[in-house]
């Protein structure tokens, strides 16, 4: 028999004001992915036959190089949030702080260079 109130007992089992939150995100990132992923497929797969100069041609346009960008950086942070829900259920012990640093330093570094080919070549 235990004599802890409900709240010792809850104590240090996860907050209540994070989860919603996450969740959100999640959602709003899934929702940006589909016109982006459509604006960013479209015009790369016309380019995708034609060659090099094509491609530099196609993403030396602003809105193309524009929609290039933001899909890169939602598509890493909804990548990001997912690997952090997989990491938070089936991840324990002293791994998962490492494994939740991998995964934001995996995502960062990844988005960040995508974001520089795509402005090195609007550039």
């Amino acid at each position: 028999m235990s004599f802890l109130t409900d709240r010792a007992r809850a104590n240090n089992h996860g907050s209540a004001k994070e989860g919603a939150d996450h969740w959100w995100q999640q959602r709003v990132t899934a929702v940006a992915l589909v016109p982006l992923g459509l604006l960013f497929i479209f015009p790369f797969a016309r380019a995708l036959g034609s060659g090099y100069e094509a491609v530099i041609a196609l993403y030396s346009h602003p809105l193309h190089a524009i929609v290039a960008c933001l899909f890169i950086l939602v598509a890493f942070n909804h990548m990001r949030l997912g690997l952090q829900v997989v990491i938070e259920d089936y991840v324990h012990g002293m791994i998962k702080t490492p494994a939740m640093l991998a995964n934001i330093a995996f995502c960062g570094a990844f988005a960040f260079a995508g974001v520089f080919a795509i402005v090195r070549i609007a550039l």
